[in-house]
């Protein structure tokens, strides 16, 4: 498992794009961490948030994290990859 906070130092593309948003969404920003790792051909990315902010990730009827899965799958097929994203608490 890789962790890192931007592109920019080395982390990939798809890491970089969720991280952007969900810190553009939450109230703690600083407590944003997206771990990527392959599963069974897959890059997956988990995303874990301070507790409080859980809910600005899901959104209302999980219109918001259903919005990101949606970014993380386009992104991942426009680079020839196959991605999921995972949102934990």
């Amino acid at each position: 498992m890789t962790e890192s906070a931007s592109p920019a130092t080395g982390g990939s593309l798809l890491r970089g794009v969720v991280e952007v948003v969900a810190r553009a969404l939450v109230d703690h920003p600083e407590s944003v961490r997206v771990i990527e790792h392959e599963r069974r051909g897959m890059t997956v990315l988990e995303l874990n948030t301070a507790p409080g902010d859980l809910g600005k990730i899901i959104g209302r009827q999980g219109r918001t994290a259903a919005a990101l899965r949606v970014l993380v799958s386009v992104t991942a097929e426009r680079h020839g990859k196959r991605a999921q994203l995972d949102i934990r608490d």
